[in-house]
């Protein structure tokens, strides 16, 4: 009696409601712990004369971005699915005659997408799509945010800013449209499979990032004579919080690369495939805890290539985190890590001042978590009548994400802002700080004064 109660109430629509559109606010607005993470982490790094402005850079990430995701990047992920595979220029959007099948179902997707849609209208007819919007947008956030930790400390501002829109509301969203999505033409002409954006995600921003390091150039010290110079973190503490405040949100972030409908039973992919909280629970544990094993072992216990071990480990797996065996993950995740700090190694050599080592961490590793299920998920049929997951298929989608989406952009957007003189900030202000330069405040101002000299 009692349970046929609880299924009585479980059938109620306000609790299918609840369930669906909490689950998404509250992993949402949790996920929030990564930009959080990222204040600490990248302020630590800083030296303390560029610790508020790191941080600033950081905290404005949130509301650039978030606005132009707003004004045309959720746009751009619901209108380019098929192009240029299916339609004219802009894909689905403006032959809808043409469109039969999936195609027609894309289509509906976009015109009645957001922001013209009635999904926020006070009627409450669609109430999934103002969550999904605030997940994407903070995908987006996150997307941007790697790029501005490789950065820091010579970057004018304006310059930093032009290039997170770029990314976070462009770039990353283009490969997400055709990676990242149930009609994206990765999958459905390539049996593309990235269920935690190693590559969407990962992938684009970090080599992007490589892409903005080749114009922007090394921090005033940082190599001498063409030797690596160490410059070290002015709060190792506040960098490691920080990267454990990531850790968390990451796991908000993965939650959200769950689709959770009211019709439905059960979870999915964005793919349609099967997944469950429990999987993932476990292999993101394992991926983190395997990483920062590979990363200590790696790096001799540098506590900094330690810590970014962890993230580096969830990384490599996020590709085919949904259908990896645990002990798998382990093993793929040890060697993602250990690996990470051997490309902070060749950054150097190559004179490359990354400095959170945003390339190895996000662009190398994420490159390999996207080709990785081409070797251990191939033969999975994601969908009836789609190609089955498969090596070919995954180093081409990395190939474009990474490389024609990430590095290509990075580095022409980065050298146009470089010819125009808003790429990096003057010898003068580097030297003295960009606190002071740029803000004309000190997080530390006791120590902008010298010490009153003894008679």
């Amino acid at each position: 009696m009692e349970e046929q109660a609880i299924e009585g109430l479980a059938a109620l629509p306000f609790l299918k409601l609840f369930t669906a559109e909490a689950y998404y606010y509250i992993t949402g607005v949790l996920m929030l712990l990564i930009h959080v993470g990222f204040l600490a982490y990248e302020g630590g790094v800083a030296r303390s004369k560029n610790f508020l402005a790191t941080m600033l850079k950081n905290l404005m990430t949130v509301p650039i971005v978030g606005l132009t995701f707003f004004f045309f990047g959720f746009w751009v992920y619901n209108a380019f699915p098929l192009w240029p595979v299916t339609g004219p220029l802009f894909g689905p959007w403006t032959d809808p005659a043409s469109l039969s099948g999936v195609a027609s179902d894309a289509y509906g997707l976009v015109v009645g997408s957001y922001p013209w849609s009635e999904a926020l209208a006070p009627t409450k007819s669609d109430e999934l799509t103002g969550v999904f919007w605030m997940v994407f947008a903070l995908f987006a956030m996150t997307t941007a945010s790697i790029l501005s930790g490789a950065v820091i400390e010579r970057i004018q501002m304006g310059g930093y800013y032009i290039l997170a829109v770029v990314l976070g509301s462009f770039c990353w969203v283009l490969a997400a449209a055709w990676g990242w999505n149930y009609y994206g033409w990765w999958t459905t002409e390539w049996g593309w499979h990235d269920f935690g954006c190693a590559v969407v995600v990962h992938g684009v921003s970090g080599m992007f990032a490589l892409g903005v390091l080749l114009n922007l150039g090394p921090r005033i010290g940082r190599f001498v004579d063409g030797k690596p110079q160490p410059i070290l973190p002015h709060n190792i503490s506040l960098t490691l919080i920080g990267l454990f405040l990531i850790f968390i949100g990451f796991f908000f972030f993965l939650a959200d690369c769950v689709i959770f409908l009211p019709d439905y039973t059960g979870l999915t992919t964005i793919y349609g495939g099967p997944v469950t909280l429990a999987t993932l629970a476990m292999n993101v544990t394992l991926a983190l805890s395997a990483g920062l094993i590979g990363g200590y072992l790696s790096s001799k216990a540098d506590p900094f290539l330690t810590i970014s071990g962890g993230l580096a480990g969830i990384i490599t797996v996020a590709g085919g985190l949904d259908l990896y065996h645990p002990g798998l993950v382990i093993v793929l995740a040890f060697a993602g890590a250990w690996i990470m700090p051997k490309g902070v190694a060749m950054m150097e050599k190559f004179g490359i001042d990354d400095v959170v080592g945003a390339v190895p961490v996000h662009g190398i590793t994420g490159m390999i978590g996207g080709i990785l299920p081409g070797i251990f998920a191939a033969g999975y049929i994601q969908q009836a009548g789609q190609p089955p997951i498969n090596l070919l298929g995954q180093l081409g989608g990395t190939f474009i994400g990474a490389i024609l989406l990430g590095f290509v952009p990075g580095y022409l957007v980065s050298l146009l802002l470089k010819s125009l003189g808003l790429l990096r900030v003057s010898p003068e202000f580097e030297e003295e700080g960009l606190d002071l330069k740029e803000l004309g405040v000190s997080a530390y101002p006791e120590q902008t004064f010298a010490a009153p000299v003894k008679a």
